[in-house]
């Protein structure tokens, strides 16, 4: 009678054991009622995002560091092995075959009979995945593998805003030497009109010194300029996967207008954009699939065994004798001391701990783009304080110098104007250039992945 309802008990015991399966559990967001941004645009950013700045120039730059980076090449090779990950546990779904194939020869052959010994076999095993144990574990590998491929693009993006921040303080740094040589100039002009009219007894000779000295710190800003040109040019180049003692035909350029803000967008449309915080989700969804496979691993395995083999003492009649077995096997875990258990704590503990992440991920993510717009209203009012500054000094430095030559005015006097409005000069274009640079993290941090030329068809991956 009991032989008779086996059936129904092992059946029983599948649904059961398939009912108390472990499913993709919640994963959701771990914030609650997201706030719109504080200020928005009009332009709509592309995830190309630095085709706004409409220069040529940086757009060869970037194609060509998408190419020939390292860095970003070496990121790309740890998606390609995330894949093979993934195509190495995907092969737990199907049969393990194996060829086997032996002979040998007896000494001395009167002791044995026949005095060959040779066999040929083929076995195959295949497990049974009723809990889906295998399939979840590829599953996590699945995962790892998409967050590998956002990290690349994450990389990517940070690439595109490296170049795009260096080529911009290059070009300010090349604005900053011209700006210095024709305060030279200017300063050296002056100290020749001074000594013409020190002859005169018109001017002091402290006042000729002085002159004297703003030209020597002209001279040393035009120094520091020249340096930072060097400087800026090496990083570019091995930025671009080149040399530094390479040169690079750059042409003259002047920094971008970005007077237009754009588009924010609403923080959900963030959160699904943004590479790096669907890398954090892409994990915490592999550590999902981790604590599932680990409890599906306290289940009892089934498996399918078969064996075929030629044997023969005579490699003539090898193919005459043969055999071949088929066996079934049933593996479940009785006690391994509190080990299976254990990896399920582990494995839900570092679900917990990828969920938070994500949450974090997220939060930052809101705080880059707040700060982005913060950064670029204050920016804004400060380069146009510049601005007014400097188009007070350059006129009451005018009438000074109107009113020295008259003799109303002290030297001295002119000489403290012309050292401001020299430094403005230089303080506009540092603002100017912290201006771009603010503009391109708020880009960076509302752009998304965009595609290079390496690319992904069918699981595989093409450089």
């Amino acid at each position: 009678m009991i032989k008779n309802k086996l059936p129904y008990y092992i059946g029983g015991l599948f649904l059961l054991l398939m009912a108390c399966s472990p499913r993709l559990s919640n994963t959701e967001l771990p914030i609650d009622d997201l706030e719109v941004f504080s200020n928005t645009g009009e332009s709509v950013i592309e995830d190309q995002w630095w085709l706004v700045f409409e220069d040529e120039q940086l757009n060869t730059l970037i194609d060509s560091a998408m190419q020939r980076n390292f860095n970003l090449a070496a990121t790309w090779q740890q998606f390609v092995a995330a894949n093979a990950v993934v195509s190495r546990e995907t092969s737990n779904k199907w049969p393990q075959i194996d060829a086997s194939a032996q002979t040998a020869e007896n000494f001395p052959i009167n002791d044995f009979r026949g005095g060959e010994n040779t066999q040929l076999g083929i076995s195959a095993s295949y497990e049974l995945d009723l809990w889906g144990r295998i399939k979840t574990a590829v599953q996590a590998e699945k995962f790892r593998a998409e967050a590998s491929l956002y990290d690349y693009r994450t990389a990517a993006l940070s690439l595109s805003a490296e170049i795009a921040t260096t080529w911009y303080q290059l070009v300010a740094a090349k604005k900053q030497l011209k700006i210095t040589q024709n305060q030279i100039e200017t300063n050296q002009d002056i100290i020749k009109l001074m000594r013409s009219r020190f002859v005169g007894g018109q001017i002091r000779g402290v006042d000729i010194l002085r002159q004297a000295q703003l030209l020597k710190s002209t001279e040393e800003q035009q120094i520091i300029f020249h340096t930072n040109v060097r400087l800026l040019e090496n990083q570019l180049a091995v930025l671009l996967g080149h040399q530094p003692q390479k040169s690079m035909l750059l042409t003259e350029t002047e920094l971008p207008d970005i007077s237009t803000l754009p588009q924010t967008g609403m923080p959900l449309e963030l959160v699904r954009r943004r590479p790096d915080i669907q890398q954090s989700y892409a994990l915490l969804l592999a550590a999902d699939r981790d604590m599932a496979s680990a409890v599906r691993n306290k289940y009892p395995r089934i498996s399918i065994q078969t064996q075929g083999q030629l044997r023969s003492n005579n490699f003539a009649n090898l193919f005459d004798n043969w055999a071949y077995s088929i066996a079934g096997n049933l593996l479940a875990p009785l006690f391994y001391g509190g080990q299976l258990n254990a990896e399920v704590n582990r494995t839900e503990a570092l679900k917990q701990q990828r969920l938070y992440e994500y949450g974090q991920a997220t939060l930052d993510a809101f705080k880059d783009v707040e700060d982005g717009l913060s950064q670029n209203l204050m920016q804004k009012q400060r380069l146009e304080n510049i601005s007014r500054q400097l188009e007070l000094a350059t006129k009451s430095n005018k009438q000074l110098r109107v009113e020295f030559l008259n003799g109303f005015s002290p030297y001295l006097d002119v000489l403290i104007g012309l050292d401001q409005e020299q430094q403005l000069q230089r303080d506009y274009v540092s603002a100017q250039l912290e201006q771009i640079q603010v503009r391109i993290g708020l880009y960076r941090a509302l752009a998304g992945g965009f595609e290079t030329d390496r690319t992904i068809n069918n699981g595989e991956t093409n450089e």
